[in-house]
């Protein structure tokens, strides 16, 4: 017999209260007196991390003596920090001065799909950069022949498509499952592990092409690193001046402090969590590579930087 026609809109109905349209977040931590000192520790942050990739990116930009190779890349670098600080710092702030932070279900997967984007991307640009010093060092007489403007343009359009890719994948696999009933997600953005948790459907599916993918991506861009720093350490060696020596040194140690608190803090934070507690801890440890590190990274260039300081120099007298 056909099935009534007010039946399937009441099965709709009920299906359609079920779902969830939105998600609550609960934030870094549920302490009442840390909210509003945590607020105002972020918001510095946040107005750091703008600030100081907005210079460095306009430094660069601005200055012909950096339009070189490395500074092409400290400039993505920069480009995907500052883009990354918009999307996952502003919703935090919101969870200290709120009482529910609520994102809707589809904010919730826009912010997952551009957190994969930015972090699968500064994987294979921190790659593109470890190659590039690799050239520099032990095949300086033909690092502009190697090192075209082409091939670089080329290294980061593949970062940018792979990270692309990563993130269509992730969001995809998220966008499958079901939520019912529970929607309070505990951390203070959409994350990976912090989602599949609440769903109502199987998520083995999810955490698989999950442990693949960051699999992939972590394996491919830590083999190429840890090859190029190799052959680096190589030539370093055996190089016969102890200013040759210090130079390469120098060179790539800001690259190797940011890569060290890269893959350091995701891969503490990323280590599948099976528990509350081990979710929590992941949490802060997340803190270091959506918000300290985007901060950090200008600084760690600029600082110890002649070029970058002379930059700053020439750009200061033409606003005066």
């Amino acid at each position: 017999t056909p099935v009534p026609t007010d039946h399937i809109y009441g099965m709709m109905a009920v299906e359609n209260a079920s779902s969830v349209t939105e998600f609550i977040l609960r934030g870094l931590t549920d302490q009442p007196e840390l909210q509003l000192p945590l607020f105002f520790l972020f918001l510095v942050n946040y107005v750091v991390t703008v600030v100081g990739n907005w210079s460095l990116i306009n430094l660069i930009g601005l200055n012909s003596h950096l339009h070189t190779p490395m500074y092409f890349f400290i400039f993505n670098l920069s480009f995907i920090d500052f883009c990354y600080s918009f999307v996952i710092t502003p919703k935090m702030l919101m969870s200290f001065i709120s009482d529910r932070n609520i994102i809707s279900y589809t904010g919730c997967m826009t912010q997952l799909f551009f957190f994969c984007f930015f972090v699968n991307s500064e994987c294979y640009v921190l790659t593109a950069m470890a190659y590039d010093r690799y050239v520099a060092i032990c095949k300086p007489l033909l690092y502009m022949i190697t090192m075209s403007p082409q091939t670089c343009s080329l290294l980061m359009f593949g970062s940018y498509v792979m990270g692309f890719a990563g993130a269509t994948v992730h969001t995809g696999c998220m966008i499958s499952l079901t939520f019912c009933d529970s929607n309070t997600i505990n951390h203070y953005m959409c994350d990976i592990f912090p989602l599949l948790q609440l769903s109502c459907s199987s998520t083995y599916v999810n955490e698989l092409v999950s442990s693949v993918v960051v699999g992939t991506v972590v394996m491919v861009s830590s083999l190429i690193i840890i090859m190029s720093y190799s052959l680096i350490l190589f030539n370093i060696l055996h190089m016969p001046s102890a200013k040759g020596w210090s130079k390469a040194i120098s060179t790539c140690g800001s690259h190797l402090i940011t890569v060290g608190l890269f893959y350091g803090s995701g891969l503490l934070t990323h280590v599948k969590p099976s528990s509350g507690g081990s979710l929590s801890q992941g949490k802060f440890f997340s803190v270091f590579y959506t918000n300290v590190i985007p901060m950090l990274n200008p600084l760690i260039y600029s600082l110890r930087n002649k070029d970058i300081k002379l930059a700053l120099k020439k750009t200061l007298r033409k606003i005066t």
